[in-house]
């Protein structure tokens, strides 16, 4: 065998991308564990442990362990060590480098997509296409309304279309339901009928009444063609609820010849087995079919796994070929499908090379392309994979971020003042201790200012007492911008498992959930983050930070000088799953912005602090500071960290108004929430502008926002109604509030804007009219916002909806550190310029 030595060590050090895989369970779920080896169930499962894929598995993983080889040893191993330790020890021994999950089939007690990010560095979301469907049949309509085809087409496709950027890929199990004789030409009719069908049969809804199925796939094929996402397909083999003869790869003869969807990329799970060659044969013919042998190996026995993958390459290219566990329930069905797959694809390519099919090199080029390349192609996870390369990474240190040797996790909060702050501890202690207890916490850590580490007074909070930092597992991210770092975002409780009422996290989760109780509407927010690049230099043997560059708006020479670091940060936010909508030069002399993605308003609070933490380290390690003050200089333009708000019901937007009844383009539900957001304004400033530097921004004639009113695209305006391209003419989709900047803690920002909109629905509160012209011209009879701080916390002293809604206790913290930030700088005029260093 020393002849292949070469692919044998490039078969067994591969970092591999599993492209097909399944949610892991707890380890007290129901789910037996010797449905690790087998698809069987019920009675048939007795009949496993006599399978010959059983006894190599139970070696495989006994030898793992260091335990003996029978299925009780293992058992007592699993929970004597604890799931923590077991996925470790699996993942690590697998070298899976990226997972894509899809998490469409329940099982009891099984942990959420972001769990699995703890034990590998990329994870991403599979969408089963069925299972959206029959969540989304599974609610009930208000009014008492019953659903009908036209109103479920429209939900379902507003809700793919809206989680569409957050998947690499779609999923389909009608093998499971009906067979793989998909029309994608089903009448109407028949769909509708199917869907009367389905709900008649009651709740849970289980959707297998064929016309539905094959128009669901074909409206999801639309979708993914739409987003140039691929479709998996379950084909051949499963457990009993499938029908193998009607799991045969040729039924979907129907799809590929449709010439709607000849762009679409369809991949043939399982091997399709024991179609195997049918598969390869598809794969051969039609340029979109594509393969993948998870399941196939591992669950079969060595001969059939080897036998199965040689049938798909007997014709299909090698490029269409790619490797998935199927991993499932357990972290040892991951270990598994990686070590035989890894053993399978070295005996077949050994094989290939013997028969003169191959070239050593070529074998191995092969074995990189099925086991990472083919799926980083196909999946478009590029960004995010070729940072396991260092001749592809965009910096060699984003590089080493992906190693799974993580020394330290960053336990990241954001106080009253709006300053990011954290707690830093070795990984053993965050799994042994902190994952559970959390961290101690001073509870005057929600009273300071941006000038003292000190409670400020009036705040109620003071050096007696402590809380606990527990770390929201939900939201941990490896640092692509570190070596062996992770960081999570953090709650704040008075003991593990009770939310301590000043926790700004907490408060944004309270309010949205009385918009959701009250009115079924969740807050969509998309943040513009203006920021300026500075750098060091010295004059007169003092060192000074002055502005990256002199160049003006949008200018392509200011995006050249820049572009290395913002591809950077762009692949950092990719990797924290961040979507970047667009990047400009802004018009302050060193000024930039990044535009992010909408997100349901807890999400975007989260995401802003990640995308600033991210901006500042990136620019950090190019030797430039990035600061989000909101006035940097006095003689240059302000910051702001502008926000786009919509509202959704049922994954709808409702914001936007409809071409019948319209007034100002949006609903009356959006009108009155807007209305209340500009009513509570100048308490709202009190959140979202913080400090005495943000009112040197908020100035008539800066496209700020200085006058309370609204306009429609009037950038002149705080609220502005905005138009975004693919929006029907005379309507709006959300409406922008100019008075947000980056020193403001964006989930107490965001709380007080939903307080604000929960108060205009309850009053059914209507918009004046809007101002068309520069507001500054009509200064005599329009209300100035507040000028200074000082008016805002007097505004928000007053503010008994914020009081009520907010919560009396934390609205005293913010009012007490408002106003130590007044006394300061108003004695200090000078100590704004510091602020570059906290914000």
């Amino acid at each position: 065998m020393e002849r292949y030595a070469e692919l044998k060590e490039a078969v067994e050090k591969l970092e591999l991308v599993d492209a097909h895989a399944h949610n892991i369970v707890d380890l007290d779920s129901t789910f037996p564990f010797l449905r690790c080896f087998s698809e069987a169930e019920g009675e048939a499962l007795s009949y496993v442990p006599h399978s010959l894929s059983f006894k190599r598995s139970l070696r495989d993983i006994a030898k793992l362990y260091g335990c003996e080889t029978s299925l009780h040893a293992i058992e007592t191993h699993r929970r004597s060590s604890g799931l923590q330790s077991i996925s470790i020890k699996c993942f690590e021994a697998a070298k899976i480098g990226a997972i894509l999950i899809d998490d469409g089939i329940e099982f009891d007690k099984m942990h959420d997509v972001e769990w699995h990010r703890n034990y590998s560095p990329v994870v991403c979301r599979v969408l089963r296409i069925e299972h959206l469907a029959e969540k989304i049949l599974d609610k009930e309509l208000p009014n008492g309304s019953e659903w009908t085809l036209d109103m479920f087409t429209e939900t379902f496709m507003t809700k793919l279309n809206t989680v569409a950027d957050r998947v690499v890929a779609l999923k389909s199990i009608a093998a499971y339901r009906s067979g793989l004789e998909i029309d994608t030409h089903v009448n109407k009719k028949d769909a509708e009928e199917g869907l009367i069908e389905t709900l008649s049969a009651g709740k849970p809804i289980r959707i297998q009444n064929k016309h539905l199925i094959d128009y669901i796939f074909t409206c999801s094929l639309e979708v993914a063609l739409k987003f140039n996402l691929p479709m998996q397909i379950h084909t051949g083999f499963g457990d009993k609820d499938l029908d193998l003869r009607l799991s045969n790869p040729l039924h979907l003869r129907t799809v590929l010849e449709d010439k709607r969807f000849a762009r679409s990329c369809i991949v043939l799970l399982h091997a399709s087995y024991p179609f195997s060659k049918e598969a390869s044969y598809l794969a051969s013919v039609y340029p979109q079919v594509y393969v993948d042998f998870g399941l196939a190996v591992p669950k079969l026995s060595v001969h059939g796994m080897i036998s199965s993958v040689k049938g798909l390459l007997e014709l299909a290219p090698i490029k269409k070929v790619m490797f998935s566990t199927d991993g499932y329930a357990f972290p040892e069905t991951f270990y598994l499908g990686a070590k035989i797959a890894r053993e399978v694809v070295f005996s077949v390519l050994c094989d290939a090379c013997d028969d003169g099919d191959f070239t050593i090199p070529e074998a191995v080029e092969a074995a990189e392309d099925i086991f990472k390349k083919n799926a980083i192609r196909l999946y478009k996870i590029d960004g995010i994979i070729d940072l396991f390369d260092s001749k592809n990474a965009v910096s060699n240190d984003l590089v080493m971020t992906f190693q799974k040797d993580i020394v330290f996790i960053r336990i990241i909060w954001v106080d009253t003042s709006g300053q990011h702050r954290c707690r830093v501890v070795p990984i053993k202690r965050f799994y042994d201790v902190v994952k559970k207890n959390g961290v101690g916490l001073t509870s005057a850590s929600m009273a300071m200012s941006s000038t003292s580490d000190g409670p400020s007074n009036g705040t109620n909070l003071t050096a007696v007492g402590e809380i606990r930092l527990m770390p929201d597992l939900s939201r941990k991210w490896m640092l692509p911008w570190a070596q062996k770092e992770e960081m999570v975002l953090a709650d704040m409780h008075v003991k593990p498992g009770q939310a301590w009422e000043y926790c700004p996290r907490e408060a944004l989760r309270r309010i949205t959930k009385i918009l959701k109780d009250e009115f079924n509407l969740e807050m969509n927010a998309g943040f513009e983050n203006e920021f300026y690049l500075l750098r060091n230099v010295l004059r007169g043997g003092r060192e000074e930070w002055v502005p990256f560059d002199s160049t003006p708006y949008c200018s392509t020479s200011a995006f050249d000088s820049a572009s290395p670091l913002f591809q950077e940060v762009y692949f950092a936010l990719q990797s924290l799953d961040i979507p970047v909508e667009q990047l400009h030069a802004e018009s302050g002399k060193g000024q930039f912005e990044i535009a992010l993605g909408h997100r349901v308003c807890t999400d975007a609070a989260d995401n802003l602090i990640f995308a600033r933490e991210a901006i500042r380290a990136v620019a950090r390690k190019h030797g430039l500071l990035a600061t989000f003050v909101p006035k940097y200089s006095l003689d240059d333009i302000g910051s702001g960290s502008h926000v786009h708000i919509s509202l959704w019901e049922n994954g709808k937007n409702v914001f936007m108004g409809s071409k019948q009844s319209s007034l100002h383009g949006m609903s009356v539900v959006g009108e009155e929430f807007m209305a209340g957001v500009l009513s509570h304004l100048p308490s709202i400033l009190a959140f979202t502008a913080p400090l005495p530097n943000s009112y040197d921004r908020i100035q008539p004639d800066t496209w700020s926002g200085a006058y309370l009113c609204w306009g429609k695209e009037n950038r002149e305006a705080p609220l502005r109604t905005a138009c975004p391209p693919g929006v029907s003419d005379g309507l709006v989709s959300n409406f922008e509030i100019k008075s947000f900047d980056g020193c403001a803690n964006p989930h107490l920002g965001l709380a007080s804007i939903v307080a604000a909109g929960i108060d205009g629905l309850r009053r059914h509160l209507r918009l004046p009219e809007p101002v068309e012209t520069n507001p500054s011209s009509l200064s005599e009879s329009i209300e100035r916002l507040p000028k200074e701080l000082s008016e805002s916390v007097e505004a928000l002293e007053k503010d008994e909806v914020m009081k009520n809604l907010i919560g009396e206790n934390l609205l005293k913290a913010v009012i007490g550190v408002r106003k130590a930030e007044i006394d300061y700088y108003s004695k200090n005029k000078d100590a704004f310029k510091q602020l570059i260093h906290q914000y």
